[in-house]
C-alpha cells in the first residue's frame, strides 16, 4: 500500500487550547496522587519536597523553551524524532523514533491495564476480565480518535479540564477541612532542614518527580497540524508547563498540610489517604474515580501521539509506507490501528510484560530528551541558515545545561534499575541491524 500525496497530510486543525490540554492531559497522571509518599521516604523535611518538585518544574519549563524552537523551525509531527533525525542522521533518528514509538505502546499497554483493574475496583463483576475490559478500552479510545483530529483534540481538552479541575478541587477540600488534623504538625516541621537528608536521597528523589512531568513536550508531536505553530506553540507549551508546576506544587502541599510527615511516609496512594483522613474510609470510590479519568487522560494523549512519531518515519523510509493513510478527518489511521494493536498483544501478554516493557522504556524516553537538546545544539551550528521564528534563550549554556541534568537522570536510571537498562542496552545494539534490514527493505522497492 503506498498513499497517494492527497490522503497522507495531516490537517492543520489544532490551537493554543489543544496545546494547552494536551500539555496537561499528557503529564499529569497517577504520579502525582501516589508520589507524595515515595518522596517523603527520601526527603522527610516537606518544604526541601516541595523545592525539589519546583525544581524539575523548572527543568520542564526550560526543556519546553528548547524544544519551542526545535518545534517551529521544523514543523513535523514525531518531535524527537524529527529532531534527532535532522541533527545526526537516519540512523540515530530511527532509533529515537523507534524506541519512543515502542516505549509509548508499552505505555498505552500498562494503562490500560490498570485502567481496568480500578474499574474492577468499583465494579466487582470486572474483576478477572482486565485485559478483555483492557482491550475494549482501548479499541473505544482508538475509534474515537479514527474520526478525525479535530474530535481527538477535543476530547483531550475535556478531559484535561475535568483533570485540573479535579485537582484543583482536591486541593481546595484539604484546606478547607483538613486544617483540623494537622495541629502536630508544627511550623517548624515545615520549614526545617533535615540534616540527615543525604545527597543520594536527593536524586532519588528527584528522579522519581522527574517522572511525573514526562509529558510537557507532548504538545510538539503536533507541530504539523497547528494552525500557525510560530505563534500558538510557545502559549501552548510554556502555559501548559506551567500549569502542571503550578498544580503539583498545591496538590503536595495539600496533601503536606492534612497528614503528618510520619503517616506520609510509604503512602501508596497519598491523595486517597488525605481524603480518607477528612471524611473516613468511605470515601475511598471518589480517589479511583478520579484515577480512573487521570489515566484515561492519560492514555488519550498517548494514543494521539504516538502514531504521529511512525508517521513521520513512514514518510523518510524508516517504517512502512502504510502508516501514511490520512482520513478526511485528518487522523493517520493505519498508524493508528499498529500502535493499538501493538498495545492489544502486550495487554493480552500480561500486566507484568506491560510493566516491566515501561520500565525499559524510561531509559528510551529519558534519551530522548538527551537526544532533543543535543540536536538544538548541533542544528545552531550546522544550519545556521534555517528559519528560527523562535530562539531558545541563553544559547549554548540553556540547551548544554539541560543535556548535563538529562545525562545525569540517565545515569540515575541505569543505576536505579539495572536490569531494564540491560535490555534497554540489548535493544540498541540490535537497533544497527534492524535499521540495516529496513534500508535494505526499501532498497530493493526501488
Amino acid at each position: 500500500m503506498n498513499p497517494s500525496k492527497e490522503n497522507s497530510q495531516l490537517l492543520k486543525l489544532l490551537g493554543v487550547g489543544f496545546g494547552i490540554a494536551v500539555t496537561v492531559g499528557g503529564t499529569i497522571g497517577t504520579g502525582i496522587l501516589r508520589k507524595p509518599g515515595v518522596i517523603a521516604e527520601f526527603i522527610p523535611n516537606y518544604t526541601m519536597a516541595l523545592l525539589l518538585w519546583a525544581a524539575i518544574g523548572l527543568y520542564s519549563l526550560l526543556g519546553a523553551l528548547c524544544a519551542i524552537e526545535l518545534a517551529i523551525s521544523m514543523p513535523q509531527a514525531g518531535a524527537w524524532y524529527v529532531y534527532a533525525r535532522k541533527a545526526f542522521g537516519n540512523y540515530f533518528g530511527f532509533v529515537t523514533g523507534i524506541t519512543s514509538w515502542l516505549g509509548t505502546v508499552a505505555a498505552i499497554g500498562f494503562g490500560a491495564y490498570t485502567l481496568s483493574e480500578y474499574l474492577g475496583l468499583l465494579i466487582p463483576a470486572c474483576i478477572g476480565y482486565e485485559r478483555y475490559l483492557a482491550i475494549a478500552m482501548l479499541i473505544v479510545i482508538t475509534s474515537f480518535h479514527m474520526i478525525g483530529s479535530k474530535t481527538g483534540g477535543k476530547s483531550q481538552e475535556i478531559l484535561a479540564i475535568i483533570k485540573a479541575v479535579g485537582l484543583l478541587f482536591f486541593v481546595f477540600i484539604c484546606f478547607y477541612y483538613g486544617g483540623n488534623l494537622n495541629s502536630e504538625i508544627s511550623t517548624t516541621d515545615l520549614v526545617k532542614v533535615n540534616t540527615h537528608i543525604g545527597f543520594l536521597a536527593i536524586i532519588s528523589a528527584m528522579q522519581a518527580i522527574f517522572y511525573t512531568y514526562d509529558g510537557w513536550h507532548t504538545a510538539a508531536y503536533f507541530t504539523e497540524e497547528n494552525t500557525d505553530p510560530a505563534k500558538t506553540l510557545p502559549k501552548s507549551m510554556i502555559t501548559g508547563v506551567l500549569l502542571v508546576t503550578v498544580i503539583y506544587l498545591l496538590v503536595n502541599a495539600a496533601i503536606m498540610y492534612v497528614i503528618p510527615p510520619d503517616q506520609l511516609v510509604g503512602s501508596k496512594l497519598a491523595a486517597a489517604d488525605a481524603i480518607q483522613m477528612i471524611f473516613g474510609a468511605g470515601v475511598g470510590k471518589v480517589v479511583t474515580i478520579f484515577l480512573l479519568i487521570s489515566i484515561l487522560g492519560i492514555c488519550n494523549a498517548q494514543v494521539m501521539f504516538a502514531p504521529r512519531v511512525i508517521y513521520s518515519m513512514g514518510r523518510d523510509n524508516l517504517f512502512f509506507k502504510s502508516v501514511l493513510s490520512v482520513n478526511k478527518g485528518g487522523s493517520p489511521v493505519f498508524a493508528l490501528a499498529i500502535t493499538s494493536a501493538m498495545s492489544s498483544l502486550l495487554i493480552i501478554s500480561g500486566k507484568n510484560t506491560c510493566a516491566i516493557l515501561s520500565d525499559i522504556a524510561t531509559f528510551f524516553f529519558v534519551m530522548s530528551y538527551c537526544a532533543g537538546f543535543a540536536a538544538l545544539i548541533r542544528l545552531r551550528y550546522s544550519f545556521p541558515e534555517m528559519n528560527r521564528p523562535y530562539k531558545a534563550p541563553f544559547f549554548p549554556y540553556l540547551p548544554l545545561l539541560l543535556l548535563v541534568v538529562s545525562l545525569i537522570f540517565l545515569v540515575g536510571a541505569v543505576y536505579n534499575d539495572i536490569e531494564s537498562s540491560k535490555f534497554a542496552l540489548i535493544f540498541l545494539v540490535c537497533s544497527y541491524p534492524l535499521y540495516k534490514m529496513v534500508q535494505k527493505m526499501y532498497s530493493k522497492a526501488s
